[in-house]
């Protein structure tokens, strides 16, 4: 039986830092613009008049303070209210684009912390709720330019994403298809909001995330977690869902519509997606032999600070302590698919040898996706 271990863990974040107060600052004057251009309408009862947001609002509803993105500019420009592409961001045969840069910055940490260079890698799996193109693979030009030896590919799953490349990854180490594989999540979700929607403008930060998986017999880190074990689940659900896509444009009358850009029932989603997420982390850590108590932290997906407390405590039985199960909402937003990853890289360096934990993600799809660790 083949162990596999996680030697290194790296961060990238975005320079471009928006507050509750800067992002309410743009969102209330298209509030006030919108409304006095469509006065008659409200007026007459035809269209409902849009309401003002504040910081206060957003930080009770979510626990975010601030998010990181890839462009503010754009997002803060009142005729725009949406990111910008980076110059050069597309990237070449020679600069990669900008979501693989940032990739490539995270990656370069993980693999420096385990002790490695980046020939030692012979698979990396790039896996993001958002792809900033469909081919080539983006995970294919992480391998180039980093200098990684075998193959590379791409994954999709929502905010699970981070969690399911780990999963492919620990799999293909156990079949003997690799020793070491990389894991980049480099979220760019901050694209697919519609930053002139109340309840969601506000949500998403972008992050990248990266991790190295290796068979525990030849890795040397200081800093090794053994997966114990693994656990994936999906339910098909539309109350997170986007319909852009390579459709979209086959449509003269969808590109700006609001359902091309992220869309949540956000109290069907509460209700729904975190019975399955508590009864799935319950059953996993069962099928353990283990219990509750037996785990020193709960790295979970950051989604807001409301669900990430009400799964704490039922699962816990109480209110959580917060090394128990930390956020890092306040800083960096939900960022999709990485937030149980910067957790993890921000709040493990404290616990000793023989500590238990789970990284958990969930969110589109439904999707759950989890793994246990030990601290070797």
């Amino acid at each position: 039986m083949v162990d596999v271990v996680i030697s290194g863990t790296g961060l990238y974040v975005p320079p471009h830092k928006i507050t509750n107060e800067e992002l309410v600052k743009t969102f209330n004057e298209y509030v006030d613009e919108f409304n006095a251009r469509n006065k008659a309408d409200i007026d007459a009862g035809l269209i409902p008049a849009k309401q003002h947001s504040s910081a206060e609002f957003i930080e009770k509803a979510s626990g975010i303070k601030s998010r990181h993105l890839v462009d503010v500019k754009g997002v803060m420009d009142l005729d725009r209210m949406m990111s910008k592409m980076p110059e050069g961001g597309h990237g070449d045969d020679e600069q990669p684009c900008f979501q693989a840069h940032m990739a490539i910055e995270a990656a370069k940490q993980a693999i420096a912390k385990a002790g490695l260079k980046p020939e030692d890698i012979d698979q990396v799996i790039c896996s993001a709720a958002v792809l900033q193109r469909y081919f080539p693979a983006i995970g294919i030009e992480v391998q180039k330019h980093l200098g990684t030896k075998g193959s590379a590919m791409d994954m999709v799953m929502g905010c699970s994403s981070a969690t399911y490349g780990l999963i492919a990854g620990v799999n293909a180490i156990k079949a003997g298809a690799a020793k070491r594989v990389l894991m980049v999540n480099p979220e760019i979700f901050s694209t697919m909001i519609n930053f002139r929607d109340r309840d969601s403008h506000f949500i998403f930060g972008d992050i990248a995330t990266a991790v190295v998986l290796e068979d525990a017999s030849i890795a040397k880190s200081n800093d090794l977690w053994k997966v114990t074990d693994t656990k994936a689940e999906t339910q098909f659900s539309s109350n997170i869902r986007s319909h852009y896509g390579p459709m979209t444009r086959l449509d003269d009358d969808s590109l700006h519509r609001e359902d091309m850009f992220f869309v949540q029932q956000g109290r069907k989603v509460f209700k729904e997606l975190l019975p399955l997420v508590t009864d799935f982390i319950s059953s996993q850590i069962e099928d353990a032999g283990l219990k509750v108590e037996d785990l020193s932290r709960m790295w979970l997906h950051q989604a807001n600070i409301n669900m990430n407390m009400y799964a704490a405590k039922k699962l816990l039985g109480r209110e959580p302590e917060e090394h128990e199960a930390p956020t890092v909402l306040d800083e960096y937003g939900n960022t999709a698919g990485a937030g149980s990853i910067v957790a993890f890289h921000e709040n493990h360096d404290d616990l000793k040898s023989g500590a238990k934990g789970i990284i958990c993600s969930f969110g589109a799809g439904y999707s759950i996706g989890s793994l246990m660790v030990e601290k070797v």
